[in-house]
């Protein structure tokens, strides 16, 4: 599929109701206002097209983005390729979901992931945070900077309060995941948890609740000492 045909697909798909709640959750234009759920179809018949995630994704049309995560390899971009995907995210939702999602698969990531959460640049910091999520719900503890990641908890918990609004959503994000998948992390991000909280954000006109650290980690363990590792961060 060519990029016009792909946009064209995109644009039909669109509407004016999922444009709306987009909005409210940060969305800027351009974008048609197409669900996730619709999304979906498309994805499947384009992934691995590589060449056309990376088209769809410079057209900053914030839909595209989101599709060109959904079949891009992040496996095989190079690491300017990926710091252009973070620099050029349409808004939170691609910094947040797809960012970290190629980041993930990068050779890199973390130290694109490192490099970003120290950005003055709000959309880069969250980007950074959730790349670090991402990567340590889907990369084998042994393959972890444990000792490093430690140090990132207690950063958290000394300058979250002082983080932009949507930052803190995004070290909170950060914390749940060391609980959750990282074994030699699980107590002390416990520990972290209790420390901060319920983390205040301002989640503006939406319905967004903002996730309890410590409750969502034990939730998400069921029972055991931790969860298992996520074979991708695509769902």
């Amino acid at each position: 599929m060519k990029l016009k045909e792909a946009m064209a697909a995109l644009e039909a798909k669109g509407s004016e109701s999922v444009k709306q709640l987009w909005i409210k959750h940060g969305a800027r234009e351009p974008f048609f206002g197409v669900k996730i759920g619709d999304l979906k179809p498309l994805a499947k018949k384009l992934r691995g097209e590589q060449a056309l995630a990376m088209e769809l994704y410079t057209t900053g049309n914030g839909d595209a983005q989101y599709l060109a995560g959904m079949i891009a390899d992040g496996a095989t971009m190079t690491r300017a390729q990926v710091q252009a995907w973070a620099d050029q995210a349409a808004w939170r939702m691609i910094s947040a979901t797809i960012v970290p999602w190629v980041v993930s698969e990068h050779p890199e990531g973390f130290a694109l992931a490192l490099d970003w959460i120290d950005s003055k640049k709000e959309h880069l910091a969250i980007a950074g945070w959730h790349s670090l999520g991402a990567l340590m719900t889907t990369r084998p503890d042994e393959q972890l900077p444990v000792k490093n990641l430690g140090a990132l908890l207690d950063r958290v918990a000394k300058t979250m309060s002082a983080a932009p609004n949507r930052v803190r959503q995004a070290m909170n994000y950060y914390v749940i995941a060391c609980g959750t998948y990282v074994a030699p992390l699980g107590t002390k991000a416990i520990a972290a948890a209790r420390k901060l909280g319920q983390v205040d954000v301002d989640v503006g006109d939406t319905d967004c609740k903002i996730p309890d650290a410590e409750s969502y980690i034990m939730k998400s363990r069921r029972g055991a000492p931790v969860a298992p590792k996520r074979k991708t961060m695509r769902c």
